[in-house]
């Protein structure tokens, strides 16, 4: 597991060099924004030992396999000291639902762990306020740090290389697009968080980017033309 400090508060943890989940820091403890593969739980426990608090939360960007995959062992470690944050939707599908039509594309795993909360935008988890980008998936969210606008964005971009949309193929991940539910919607998120000018943008694929806007512009310019 690499340990990046990316911001006082937010560490970047990254598994098997190519999946990224993140601690944030609060007055109470860590909120855990995705849990990255399978066996997984004590390489993410080590690292919040490591930056000295207990995991308070876990908030989920998304219901694919490789951000989901560790969760359940974690929530039997943690136990019920542990609240579960999951989009909505994405928290539907998993429980057997059909809320989009045809299938959706990704590892969907059977989860025994269900959210104690599901998430809407405008939703806050401590000091994160949950922002609606669905297209990877139809629940996807991420996360902006209101205190200094740092964004956890989930699978909208990908950074291998270059900052990359996720609604097209890109050489350097391809998998990203392979898994991603609505193209359009895709692009939409992309351009909303945009909108809402990180001062660094950390993603679940790949190195973090600070001042980040020129990048997603330029990322956001190429997925139009795609």
């Amino acid at each position: 597991m690499k340990i990046t400090q990316v911001t006082p508060v937010v560490t970047q943890l990254t598994r098997l060099r190519f999946v990224n989940a993140f601690l944030v820091r609060e007055d109470d403890g860590l909120t855990l924004v995705d849990t990255t593969m399978g066996k997984a739980a004590d390489d993410l426990l080590d690292a919040a030992r490591a930056v000295g608090a207990p995991i308070k939360r876990i908030a989920l960007t998304h219901g694919h396999g490789d951000h989901v995959g560790g969760l359940d062992a974690l929530k039997e470690r943690l136990g019920d000291s542990v609240v579960v944050l999951m989009p909505d939707l994405d928290a539907r599908i998993h429980d057997g639902e059909s809320v989009v039509e045809g299938k959706v594309p990704g590892s969907w795993p059977t989860l025994q762990t269900k959210p104690d909360v599901r998430l809407a935008a405008g939703d806050r988890v401590g000091s994160l306020e949950v922002v609606a980008t669905p297209g990877h998936t139809p629940g996807h969210v991420a996360f902006l740090d209101t205190r200094d606008r740092t964004l956890i964005a989930g699978d909208v971009y990908t950074t291998y290389g270059r900052a990359a949309v996720t609604n097209h193929f890109y050489i350097r991940f391809p998998l990203a697009a392979m898994a991603t539910w609505d193209k359009g919607k895709d692009l939409e998120s992309a351009r909303a968080l945009r909108a809402l000018e990180p001062t660094i943008l950390t993603v679940g694929h790949g190195p973090l980017i600070r001042n980040p806007t020129a990048a997603m512009d330029a990322a956001i310019a190429r997925a139009e033309s795609a």
